[in-house]
């Protein structure tokens, strides 16, 4: 398995779960062995050349000819993987090394931060007697959420508009704080963890998330609660799974084809840095060039697993001068593409669409002619709002400056969250940050947005505040994703209202108050 067990004292090593690992997980995903002919890859996912499917997408939704072009366009079909994404792939190499080195047994509990993917991968651990928590935000799509149960990982849901994220020094709050942290005991408890020791931490973890640091509070747990945190974030051995495995990989299976990586430009999204990191660096390392471009969606949009520039920046493995290129794609364009390669019966996720589409306009800009796109999952997670395409109007996201100067189209504001709701400074400052009269300001109770966040229905309050409207309506957050969430759940219900850019923390007369003295914890359950 690529590490000598004698770098170790045999004592240190749980020989019972290596075992079960090597059986249920090692032997079945992508990893390098030695044999008469030397190192190879073995269980290397596939390597297909979608080329004749890109060009005619190209052509009968873009209205794109490129018939005559030299193009090659490869998928690297991760999705085939155990647990149906590319993250197996680092939660593999990063589990292995803590069973090499003692720091997993058996019966042991591993709590990690994560998007989603990750956690599912994790959820593999469940076959080796092992319990996994991942801490995550509830704006988790649907599909996600039912993998993860359906793993037997135990969720702690924060209900924060955030995901995972390395700290956001400028917006301490105590009030977020203290709210989040009680929440966060809660959950813990109802796990059958000691709530005695989490109470032994409260300052530091108050810290950690007034900060919105959910990755150092994953590690926090572990460590007081004697844990595994696998760190992704953070860890090497993310990197090092597609350095050494995926990069090469890709290159052998393009060599058995007659090409060579050499030649070839790979498009990835930024989750963790990790694949984005390991690949470059192996292209760098073996062909001297830079070779891996970067995929984001635009601020404000929400790509499953999938970090805008933005909150890429600041992580340890976002490293842009090892890039070939960095580039934003909006998913509203991508998804005709989405739909369509679906439809011709590819299993891929809602990143991948963003990678091609970028594909696409490098190639038609004549940026290149070869290039691997890495599928890192399939749709079945994403099938709910595939169904949707072409069917439902998505609200529109606008920006404060944009509702300031149409104020006069909008007739409703809603505010809409499950644990905040406005001071009377908060709803002053809206109305005057928007141009909008304060009578204008609907205020629904917590249960009420809970009952519409979670698709029961429209609640008599907020249906008949919206019935009320002569206008336009905007719903309005913390920090933009609750509103975009319930604007996303109206619309399937055939109403169309906006959702405001960043919420009541993003307006610029904002940073002139402390966050508890415009919000205040919600109290009408």
């Amino acid at each position: 398995m690529g590490t000598n067990l004698e770098q170790n004292q045999n004592n240190t090593i749980d020989k019972v779960l290596l075992e079960k690992f090597e059986e249920e997980i090692w032997n079945k995903v992508p990893h390098l062995e030695n044999n008469e002919e030397g190192a190879k890859i073995v269980n290397a996912t596939p390597l297909v050349d979608i080329t004749s499917d890109f060009k005619e997408c190209a052509k009968e939704i873009y209205k794109l000819d490129l018939s005559n072009s030299e193009l090659q366009v490869y998928g690297k079909l991760d999705s085939t993987l155990l647990t149906g994404s590319i993250k197996v792939r680092p939660a593999a190499n990063i589990i292995h090394d803590a069973i090499m080195t003692g720091k997993i047994k058996s019966g042991q509990t591993v709590i990690e931060a994560t998007s989603g993917n990750f956690g599912i991968a994790l959820g593999m651990l469940s076959k080796l007697g092992l319990q996994v928590v991942t801490i995550v935000s509830r704006k988790l799509q649907e599909g996600v959420f039912h993998e993860l149960r359906n793993m037997n990982i135990k969720i702690m849901d924060l209900e924060m508009d955030i995901c995972p994220a390395p700290g956001m020094e400028g917006k301490k709050d105590e009030l977020v704080a203290k709210a989040t942290a009680a929440n966060v005991r809660s959950q813990l408890s109802q796990l059958g963890f000691d709530a005695s020791i989490y109470d032994n931490s409260i300052t530091e973890i108050e810290s950690l998330l007034a900060k919105q640091d959910i990755i150092n509070l994953a590690k926090l747990l572990s460590k007081i609660y004697n844990c595994f945190c696998p760190e992704q974030y953070d860890n090497d051995l993310n990197v090092n799974a597609h350095r050494t495995i995926t990069g090469a990989e890709i290159d052998q299976q393009l060599h058995e084809d007659g090409n060579s990586l050499e030649n070839f430009n790979i498009l990835c999204t930024f989750g963790t840095g990790g694949t984005s990191g390991g690949l470059s660096r192996y292209i760098s390392e073996k062909y001297d060039k830079k070779g891996v471009h970067v995929i984001f969606p635009p601020g404000g949009q929400d790509v499953a697993g999938i970090r805008t520039h933005n909150n890429a920046d600041g992580l340890k493995y976002y490293q842009p001068d090892r890039y070939a290129g960095e580039y934003e794609v909006d998913f509203e364009k991508a998804k005709p593409l989405l739909k369509f390669f679906v439809d011709k019966g590819h299993d891929i996720g809602e990143s991948s669409a963003l990678e091609l589409y970028a594909t696409l306009q490098l190639a038609s800009a004549n940026k290149g002619n070869k290039f691997v796109v890495m599928i890192c999952d399939g749709i079945e997670k994403y099938r709910k709002n595939l169904e949707k395409i072409g069917k439902i109007q998505p609200p529109r996201q606008v920006s404060q400056e944009e509702v300031a100067s149409n104020s006069e189209n909008y007739d409703k504001i809603i505010w809409i969250h499950t644990q905040y709701t406005p001071q009377e400074g908060g709803i002053e400052l809206l109305a005057k940050s928007l141009g909008i009269d304060k009578s204008k300001i609907f205020v629904p109770n917590a249960r009420t947005a809970q009952q519409l966040l979670s698709g029961q229905g429209i609640p008599d309050e907020i249906n008949n505040s919206l019935q009320e409207s002569k206008g336009k309506s905007l719903m309005v957050c913390m920090a933009g994703r609750t509103s975009l969430m319930a604007a996303n759940v109206l619309a399937e219900k055939g109403i169309v209202t906006d959702s405001l850019i960043g919420g009541i923390t993003e307006l610029p007369e904002a940073g002139n108050s402390q966050l508890s003295e415009l919000v205040k914890q919600a109290s009408q359950f």
